[in-house]
């Protein structure tokens, strides 16, 4: 798990080093022609068996595992990864927070809403379209987690997956050919970009199935809140950007919030299940 939230941060650090050559877009097309690649050699998908039913959601969330990615990778050329990775993290928090009536969760709730109204502070030099990008990328992520869950019903095993991923990489071969085309990439650009798409998509998905055989799945989700922390790292000793000490608390905030929210949504989950076993 370690491995897997520095893999994915540093991809993403990587990918903005090659932002001055190709752009985000140019970056994001190699990512997912990684990923396709990745994921299409290990769920081999018949796409000749499926029905519509099953297509249906499959190309629905190849739709938003595409703009997920853009969104993000815009937001951190404008904002820093610090900031874009942690507005990002809002989407699953939306989506454990969805329907819940504890009083928990809406303090949890409360505080993270605080933190955003912290990290995106107006003042003069505020990027707006750069914080709306990021909360784009929650909102995706949170339909990415809400997409995954009906294509694994209706798609066992990694077909599914592998399917979104051959129909997003093929949605941004026009793409990927105009940007490379008319921004010739450097070598070193074209090092990069491809060391993203290995390091945020082909390393995480192996990390995370391995990870998952091993720990519980609320363990791994409590885990993923450190990931903020990592690109707020990574974003300063790669990239050099500087957070000050409001954005480092309302980072702190909204990673302490997912980690109360996911695990005692766990905890009562686990109790509601053992009183039932024992009724």
């Amino acid at each position: 798990m370690l491995g897997s939230g520095l893999s994915n941060q540093s991809g993403a650090a990587l990918a903005a080093l090659a932002f001055p050559v190709i752009g985000p877009a140019g970056v994001v097309a190699v990512r997912q022609w990684v990923a396709a690649a990745v994921l299409g050699a290990a769920g081999r998908p018949r796409l000749r068996s499926f029905t519509a039913a099953q297509w249906r959601p499959i190309l629905g969330l190849a739709l938003v595992f595409a703009g997920m990615n853009l969104s993000l990778y815009t937001a951190i050329e404008r904002i820093g990864l610090g900031l874009a990775v942690t507005l990002e993290f809002l989407g699953p928090l939306t989506v454990v927070l969805t329907g819940s009536r504890r009083r928990l969760d809406l303090v949890a709730a409360l505080a993270a809403a605080g933190a955003v109204v912290v990290l995106a502070r107006p003042t003069p030099s505020t990027d707006y379209l750069g914080i709306g990008l990021a909360l784009l990328a929650a909102v995706c992520w949170g339909c990415y987690i809400l997409c995954n869950r009906t294509v694994g019903v209706r798609l066992p095993g990694l077909e599914g997956s592998a399917t979104a991923a051959l129909v997003s990489g093929a949605l941004y071969l026009p793409v990927g050919a105009w940007v490379l085309w008319h921004h010739t990439p450097t070598p070193g650009a074209l090092v990069c970009a491809l060391a993203a798409g290995v390091l945020s998509s082909a390393v995480p998905f192996v990390s995370d199935l391995l990870a998952l055989r091993r720990v519980p799945p609320h363990f791994f989700g409590v885990f993923m809140s450190v990931n903020p922390v990592f690109a707020a790292l990574i974003g300063l000793i790669v990239l050099g950007q500087r957070l000050d000490a409001a954005s480092w608390l309302a980072i702190a905030v909204i990673v302490t919030a997912n980690t109360v929210v996911v695990s005692t949504a766990a905890r009562d989950v686990a109790d509601n299940g053992n009183s039932v076993a024992a009724s």
